[in-house]
C-alpha cells in the first residue's frame, strides 16, 4: 500500500496531494493535504510507532510537539506545522522547552524499547549507575565498526569513565537526537521532532545540540546555566552521535571521532 492510501485509510478521508519534507533519510516523510484542506504530517517506517510513544512522552512532560493523530506499526500521522526561520525569540524558546522537558524524571538510565537509526541499533536497556549505561549502551556497541586503534581508545575511554562522568546525575527525560534539523521553528516558538528518547543526564543533549554547529546564545539564556565541568563531558557524549554517523555515512567522520576522543583525553 503506498503513503496517500496509508493516510486515507488511517484517517477515513481522501488525500489530494502528497509532497515529500526534509528529513526522510532514515524513514519516508511527507506532507499530505486532506480533501478539505487540512495538511498532516506522514511518516512511514519500522521504528515510527516508537517515535509516537516517544512524542507522547515529551508532551506528558510539557514538552512542545506536534500532535500525534494516529500511531501505527509502519505510518504515524502528525499536526502539521508551519515552518519559519529561526529568530532569537524562537532559539531561546528552544532553550527553555529543553529545559523543560530535563525536568521530567525516571527511575533510571535507559528507556523500555531499544530504536535504531536506519541500520545503527540503539541499546536502551536501563542501567543502574550513567558510566555503565554510557559504556555498554552507547559506545561499547561500535567497537567493532570502527578501526583497531580507534577501538582501543574507545575502550580505553569506556573503562575511565566511572572517573570522568557523574555516576548518578539526575535521569531525565532526553531528546536523544536534538540538532537544529530535529527543531521546528514556527514564529517565535520551538518544537521537538524526530525524537530518540531516553532517560539519562541533561547534558547529552546539549552536547548533541552543539556538535554541528554553535546554537545562538539564546538557546542557552532560554536553558539556563549548566554544571560545572561540562566542558570537560562534551567531548564523551559527542562520541555517541559521531559514532552513529561513521556508521550511517562511513570514513568521512572517523576524523570527528578522533577529535573527541584526543578532546575527551583518550
Amino acid at each position: 500500500m503506498n503513503l496517500r492510501a496509508q493516510v486515507e485509510a488511517a484517517l477515513g478521508r481522501g488525500v489530494v496531494r502528497i509532497a515529500p519534507l526534509h528529513g526522510g533519510d532514515l524513514s519516508e516523510v511527507a506532507r499530505a493535504d486532506l480533501e478539505g484542506g487540512d495538511p498532516v504530517v506522514a511518516k512511514a517506517g519500522p521504528m515510527v510507532e516508537r517515535e509516537a510513544r516517544m512524542l507522547r512522552a515529551m508532551c506528558m512532560a510539557g514538552a512542545p510537539v506536534p500532535e500525534v493523530l494516529h500511531a501505527g506499526p509502519n505510518l504515524i500521522l502528525l499536526e502539521y506545522l508551519d515552518e519559519t526561520p529561526p529568530g532569537p525569540e524562537s532559539w531561546r524558546a528552544l532553550g527553555a522547552a529543553l529545559a523543560l522537558l530535563h525536568g521530567s524524571e525516571g527511575e533510571s538510565y535507559g528507556w523500555a524499547e531499544d530504536y535504531a537509526f536506519g541500520p545503527v541499533e540503539i541499546r536502551n536497556g536501563f542501567k543502574d549507575t550513567w558510566p555503565a549505561f554510557w559504556a555498554e549502551n552507547r559506545l561499547r556497541p561500535f567497537l567493532g565498526a570502527v578501526p583497531e586503534e580507534t577501538a582501543a581508545r574507545l575502550d580505553a575511554l569506556c573503562e575511565r569513565l566511572p572517573e570522568l562522568l557523574p555516576e548518578r546525575p539526575r535521569p531525565v527525560l532526553l531528546h536523544g537526537d536534538i540538532w537544529t534539523g530535529n527543531a521546528l521553528f514556527s514564529g517565535d516558538d520551538a518544537y521537538f521532532i524526530d525524537p530518540a528518547c531516553y532517560y539519562g543526564d541533561g547534558e547529552v543533549d546539549l552536547a548533541m545540540l552543539h556538535l554541528f554547529g554553535q546554537p545562538p546564545a539564546e538557546a542557552m539564556n532560554g536553558y539556563g546555566p549548566q554544571r560545572d565541568g561540562h566542558e570537560c563531558r562534551r567531548p564523551i557524549y559527542q562520541l555517541f552521535p559521531a559514532l552513529v554517523h561513521l556508521r550511517l555515512f562511513g570514513a568521512g567522520y572517523h576524523g570527528l571521532v578522533s577529535r573527541l576522543l584526543d578532546r575527551a583525553g583518550a
